[in-house]
């Protein structure tokens, strides 16, 4: 397929290629390629994606949608000038790819990282010297400057330009007292050292300090209660790599008030604009609620487990940040959800200290960098 490719690039010219996880479009990508053809049709582009996932119908009508992994993929990956996405692994094969592009460096490829979430995270795996993008798009300020000095990009590659997505968070309104529960994943837990077998996986789930201290909090008497008195709507949506434990949720004796979300139905992006409220441990989807000014509570009853097992330290303080309030313990946590309940969900201007960016122009200035790259 190389040699065909090598070839194709004689003819074919300034192609761009964009996509994010193999069954999504939703995040980063999306919003990039759906404003890139809605605003600058002439630009040759198509989307990647399984088209047989729900979310083939969002982009099936914008323009040129090819299958992920088929023959196809491979190329228009290696013939594409530009590479787009939110996704480090958004390739036919991620492990051939980086070995050819970052170890072997045989593909001189240009790769634009739109990002999935704020790094505020020491990731590794997204140092200059594991990844060789082009461009690393940063969304905040705090977050620009601790990439630029730490990830040995050159200078002129890490931009903060917003991520796209962020045009969609302007002007929503919430629902009353509609509360979000959205813990983010455990990777020891979806792939556990050890002797764990894959299909032992569900059973060493329900004994790991996660789904207890989750389980606790969702069947808790004092959180029915708030929700009841209150007229409260509580929904959970773990993050996609923990949703193939929902089985061990929807098992637990939940009050009406509390949902399980269906994530083939309800968009991440679409229950963060609908919520009044968010808990979550360690999940960036803080940062796009946060930045539409609506109160954030962390809740990280693991967190020396999660710092040694997961991701280290990086620039962002939990417990002491201008997004949201940090606690240990359920009961803190309740005490800071009852709060936010009897106060109204006040508006949190503090966050506008984190986000330079703050318009309705970030899918344009993405556009134009990479354009001009």
């Amino acid at each position: 397929m190389a040699p065909i490719a090598c070839v194709a690039k004689i003819f074919i010219h300034n192609f761009w290629l964009v996509g994010e996880e193999k069954n999504e479009a939703r995040d980063n990508g999306y919003w990039f390629y759906k404003h890139v053809r809605e605003r600058h049709p002439e630009q040759k582009i198509a989307y990647v994606i399984n088209k047989k996932c729900p979310d083939y119908r969002l982009v099936k009508d914008l323009g040129k949608v090819i299958q992920w992994g088929s023959l196809s993929h491979w190329f228009w990956y290696l013939t594409a000038k530009k590479n787009i996405s939110s996704q480090k692994g958004c390739k036919p094969n991620p492990a051939a790819c980086y070995l050819f592009e970052v170890k072997l460096r045989l593909w001189r490829n240009k790769r634009y990282f739109l990002q999935h979430g704020i790094t505020i995270n020491n990731a590794k795996w997204l140092y200059n010297e594991n990844s060789r993008f082009r461009m690393f798009v940063c969304g905040a300020k705090p977050e620009y400057e601790y990439v630029k000095k730490e990830f040995g990009y050159p200078e002129e590659a890490v931009r903060l330009l917003g991520f796209c997505r962020f045009d969609g968070l302007h002007n929503c309104e919430s629902e009353k007292n509609s509360i979000l529960v959205m813990p983010t994943w455990r990777s020891y837990l979806v792939r556990p050292h050890g002797t764990v077998r894959a299909d032992d996986l569900k059973k060493h789930f329900v004994h790991s300090e996660y789904f207890k201290a989750w389980s606790e909090f969702l069947t808790n008497k004092r959180l029915v209660r708030l929700l009841e008195e209150n007229g409260c709507k509580l929904i959970f949506y773990p993050h996609r790599n923990m949703q193939i434990f929902l089985d061990a949720f929807h098992a637990l004796h939940l009050c009406p008030q509390i949902e399980i979300a269906d994530p083939n139905r309800l968009s991440v992006q679409a229950a963060l604009k609908s919520a009044s409220c968010l808990i979550t441990d360690f999940s960036s989807v803080c940062f796009d609620f946060a930045y539409m000014e609506k109160p954030v509570i962390f809740y990280q009853f693991d967190e020396a487990e999660f710092r040694k097992n997961q991701y280290a330290d990086g620039y962002f303080d939990y417990h002491d940040n201008p997004l949201g309030k940090w606690s240990g313990r359920l009961d803190t946590c309740l005490d800071l959800l009852e709060e936010q309940v009897y106060s109204g969900y006040p508006s949190n201007p503090r966050v506008r200290e984190f986000f330079a960016l703050h318009d309705c122009e970030n899918c344009e200035r993405n556009y134009q960098a990479v354009f001009a790259q």
